[in-house]
């Protein structure tokens, strides 16, 4: 075991280290030196480092282990993510199961208490079909069921909840999203997009003890997997309050880049954004700069915008939410106000719009101009790629989705669309970047599924047989997750690498992910997570 003489002072001295440290000025080292949680020395001399330290530094013998910068979950939704675990864990569990595990959550409630859950997916269910309510009243008739889909586009509620929501045969279509129906007009059970909000109003709110022990819950998860920032996106005002004041308290340690959630008035996108954008509060650790704005659903759902129609739903291209003069009425008040966008589109017809819309700002801005953001840019052609790398536009995508979605995505799209999905390379051959993520709690947190997703990509139909051509290097998905990331929210000269004044955040693994055999990427397991020069999670016990 390495000598560790832990102080919390943000004082901190590794050596002996395989250190990558994603700077091209220095890309491999062996200490890292911090002081006061910024980080003053990177290189090969542990006296050179030590000087600059005060004799009560933390020092850790990384024992020929391997550090990374501390890794960034770009686009989450992490109270949420708190919340999932919570829940029922129906994580692409077989329908059998799923009503199960409601049966036997509603033997221990009380009638009238809801059952919630997340993760459940018809594609991976032997007959694919929708489910329906009548499959969870059997399970629970006394308490109201909310089993939100694998892709948090889609809702499986029963009669119950139904009722609660106000919602039955009579109930109108709701903008942007679809309430599915049979044929003689009785509702199934499952809501895609907006009306699913109308399930999601009637469960009664958390309290403030239960949303303060999410967030404590979600960053326990972030440090688990040696995360240091996240990408909030879905922040409402309350949320950054509360956060604020688990800061405060000394509760949270993690960066957190929130994303504030634009609003409807009715079925209109409301174009008052009632607050200023805030950054570098709490050391440096929460801001709230950026603005969200959801153009469409999911493939999953069948709620993602396409210019085409879905192959296995002719007559069907998706929801979108905003008309072209709602989106720029929405998009020109945050940027009046300074916001970063954060446009969520997944597909081409959506990402194509906000393309477009960015465009039109980029022609009026008349200041400086923000590198905007397109959230999962999940289909995209290239002519729209190339029009979004000319304004500057950051593609914030999740390399786990196109391993998680693939059989989903071939019976979906057709094999135009195909073509042009998940189109890494595409961006990052012109020159552009990419900001990695989950979307958790959509997919599982772990952000080595996504660097092993990244670089073992294959393709898919009619997209030829050269899996090269599609993949990221070893470096480039390291990038995606720490510098490129950082990028992304206007914050590289703060964090995303091991280098002279950045933040001290990392994360010890237990292999060098730059090296080893690529199906052993997955197994990556975190030995000790740092934020600004303070253990947060593990230590050198893990190692000995």
């Amino acid at each position: 075991m390495g000598k560790k003489v832990k102080t919390q002072t943000g004082n901190i001295l590794f050596h002996n280290g395989n250190i990558i440290t994603a700077d091209e000025a220095m890309p491999r080292a062996s200490v890292l030196a911090a002081r006061e949680g910024r980080i003053v020395y990177v290189g090969e001399s542990l006296r050179d480092a030590a000087r600059l330290l005060p004799q009560d530094a933390e020092t850790v013998d990384l024992c020929g282990g391997t550090m990374v910068p501390g890794l960034a979950d770009s686009h989450q939704h992490f109270m949420m993510q708190g919340e999932h675990l919570a829940e029922l864990d129906i994580h692409l569990a077989k329908k059998e199961a799923i009503l199960r595990m409601v049966a036997d959550k509603a033997r221990e409630l009380s009638p009238g208490e809801w059952i919630l859950g997340r993760g459940w997916s018809h594609e991976v269910w032997l007959d694919r079909q929708w489910p329906c309510k009548e499959e969870l009243d059997a399970a629970a008739p006394d308490n109201p069921v909310a089993l939100t889909r694998l892709d948090g586009h889609s809702l499986w509620a029963n009669s119950a909840a139904l009722r609660a929501a106000g919602l039955d045969r009579n109930s109108p279509e709701y903008p942007g999203g679809e309430i599915l129906r049979r044929e003689d007009g009785e509702l199934t059970g499952v809501l895609v997009d907006t009306p699913a909000f109308k399930i999601r109003q009637a469960i009664p709110p958390q309290t403030e003890e239960q949303k303060r022990a999410s967030c404590l819950r979600a960053q326990a998860d972030m440090f688990r997997y040696g995360i240091t920032s996240v990408g909030d996106a879905w922040q409402m005002p309350e949320d950054h309050a509360l956060l604020k004041a688990l800061y405060a308290e000394g509760a949270l340690h993690i960066r957190i880049y929130g994303m504030l959630s634009s609003r409807f008035q009715g079925a209109t996108p409301c174009a008052d954004v009632a607050r200023d954008p805030v950054g570098g509060l709490c050391g440096d650790r929460l801001s709230l700069k950026a603005y969200k704005i959801v153009l469409d659903g999911s493939l999953g759902s069948r709620s993602a915008w396409l210019t085409g129609e879905y192959a296995d739903r002719p007559g069907h291209s998706g929801n979108h939410r905003y008309t072209d003069e709602d989106l720029l009425s929405v998009a020109r008040a945050a940027c009046a106000k300074g916001f970063q966008l954060c446009i969520h589109a997944i597909g081409d017809a959506a990402v194509l719009q906000a393309v477009t819309a960015l465009e039109t700002l980029h022609r009026e801005n008349t200041g400086a101009w923000l590198p905007h953001r397109i959230e999962h840019f999940q289909t995209a052609s290239p002519p729209t790629v190339a029009r979004a790398l000319a304004i500057g536009v950051i593609p914030s995508m999740q390399t786990i989705h196109a391993l998680a979605d693939k059989a989903m995505a071939q019976v979906r799209l057709t094999s135009r669309d195909l073509a042009h999905s998940y189109p890494w390379r595409d961006i990052l051959d012109q020159g552009g970047i990419i900001a990695n993520g989950s979307d958790s709690p959509m997919d599982g947190v772990n952000p080595f599924h996504g660097f092993y997703a990244a670089i073992s990509r294959t393709p898919f139909a009619g997209q030829g047989t050269d899996a090269s051509r599609l993949r990221m290097t070893r470096d480039e998905a390291l990038k995606s997750y720490t510098l490129w990331a950082a990028r992304a929210e206007m914050a590289g000269a703060e964090k995303g690498s091991l280098a002279v004044g950045k933040h001290a955040d990392c994360a010890v693994l237990d292999r060098d992910i730059m090296t080893c055999p690529e199906e052993d990427v997955k197994e990556t397991r975190v030995l000790m997570t740092v934020v600004a020069g303070e253990t947060v999670y593990g230590g050198p016990e893990l190692w000995a």
